[in-house]
């Protein structure tokens, strides 16, 4: 298990055989970049700097598919990129099920994203919607007279 906090992961390259990475409170953002790290299975980045702006999660979460091909556990909590009540007031529960389906859809291994195991259920909706679940639910518009 590795314990860091920093902006820059360049010293993993040496820890291929790596498990588990916990790298929550840090400034890190869409712009992470992973060495190939094949044995990890566990990576929380929770309470740092990663949005959905611009697909650039999408971006990420591609990258991680690339790189952590073992991750099963993956722990978001905390980020703008994970919508719910904890992080912004305006997001609820259904944001943060399209959310869920959307990691799913990309992350095809996991059994765990944040706090809770992935059902087989999820798993399917993921199959079937999950690459549509990127849009975040637009904030209500105020009609004008």
């Amino acid at each position: 298990v590795a314990f860091v906090v920093c902006r820059s992961l360049e010293g993993l390259k040496t820890f291929s055989y790596l498990e588990e990475l916990i790298l929550d409170n840090n400034l890190l953002g869409n712009d992470l970049l992973l060495p190939r790290l094949p044995h990890l299975h566990t990576l929380t980045l929770n309470k740092n700097q990663i949005s959905f702006q611009r697909n650039t999660c999408e971006i990420l979460l591609d990258h991680l598919a690339e790189v952590v091909p073992s991750l099963q556990y993956l722990s978001l909590l905390g980020n703008m990129a994970c919508p719910n009540e904890l992080v912004c007031k305006e997001k609820d529960e259904d944001d943060y099920q399209r959310y869920r389906y959307f990691v799913l859809h990309k992350l095809t291994n996991l059994k765990f994203l944040d706090t809770r195991k992935v059902t087989r259920r999820e798993r399917e909706e993921a199959l079937v919607r999950g690459a549509f679940m990127k849009v975040v639910k637009p904030k209500d518009a105020k009609v004008g007279a």
